[in-house]
């Protein structure tokens, strides 16, 4: 049976396999299936929803490497095809790509999420966090992580823009923990690093709001988790609400009662 997302922002791809996919080297669509690298463990299922515009017409992008992204996400990210990207960044092998590296997205209109999932991990929890900063992206907060002292930097498992630093409003960045299926650096209390996954959006929310767009990621996001990992609503938390915390975090202007009750509708469906 074929299902439909609806989100009124949001062109997802949610991608499921046993194993990483990823190696390091407003109308709604229906459920389709897309090939993915030939090192796959397996074919990806594909479910669309609506983009992040960028123009109402094909145009050239510019888009700053991740850590840990890959050549085939960027592509299916931007919906245009990876030999095009080879040939015009004059890439000659796609593993070998790196962080911070600037690339020439040519003939897009628009940036979707593409969320792998996973079934090696028993995830049970999901914490939401605000980074407390009122510009980032997963290549600012990385290094900021490394600075304090995290080995494996970024912290959390995704990280939702907030439009700076080059990044779209809404834009959904995964972090290598997530890739990699490890602990999270996020809560040290109540294991939540051992079984929560870590969500950030970029921003300080006991001064600012959280963005329409930042709020619609965050509900596709979290959704999409909680279906694939079974997690009920209850265990949907504030970082502040997690027994042994003392902290504001995600904000005390964060929509948290907006955010659940659109949850709950979501879940529905």
């Amino acid at each position: 049976m074929m299902r439909f997302i609806r989100n009124h922002f949001l062109f997802g791809f949610l991608i499921l396999a046993e194993f990483p996919i990823f190696l390091s080297g407003c109308a709604s669509q229906p459920l389709t299936h897309v090939a993915g690298p030939s090192s796959m463990a397996a074919g990806p299922s594909v479910a669309t929803a609506n983009l992040l515009s960028l123009a109402s017409a094909p145009q050239t992008a510019y888009h700053e490497v991740g850590p840990m992204e890959t050549l085939w996400r960027i592509a299916k990210e931007y919906d245009v095809d990876i030999n095009t990207l080879m040939q015009v960044n004059r890439i000659s092998n796609p593993n070998q790509i790196k962080v911070g590296q600037k690339l020439k997205i040519p003939g897009t209109v628009g940036l979707r999420p593409v969320i792998p999932l996973y079934r090696s991990r028993p995830w049970s929890y999901i914490v939401i966090h605000h980074t407390a900063t009122e510009m980032g992206n997963a290549i600012s907060i990385n290094k900021a992580h490394h600075e304090r002292g995290f080995w494996d930097g970024l912290g959390y498992h995704f990280l939702i823009d907030n439009g700076t630093l080059g990044k779209l409003d809404g834009q959904i960045e995964i972090s290598p923990r997530w890739v990699k299926q490890k602990d999270g650096a996020h809560c040290n209390a109540a294991g939540m690093n051992q079984k929560g996954v870590g969500v950030a959006l970029v921003g300080n929310f006991s001064q600012t709001s959280v963005s329409s767009r930042q709020l619609d990621s965050l509900v596709f996001l979290v959704s999409t988790l909680m279906k694939h990992y079974q997690i009920p609503l209850k265990h949907i938390i504030a970082h502040r609400d997690v027994p042994g915390k003392n902290t504001e975090c995600p904000g005390t202007r964060f929509p948290w009662n907006e955010f659940i009750s659109r949850l709950q509708k979501f879940t529905r469906r």
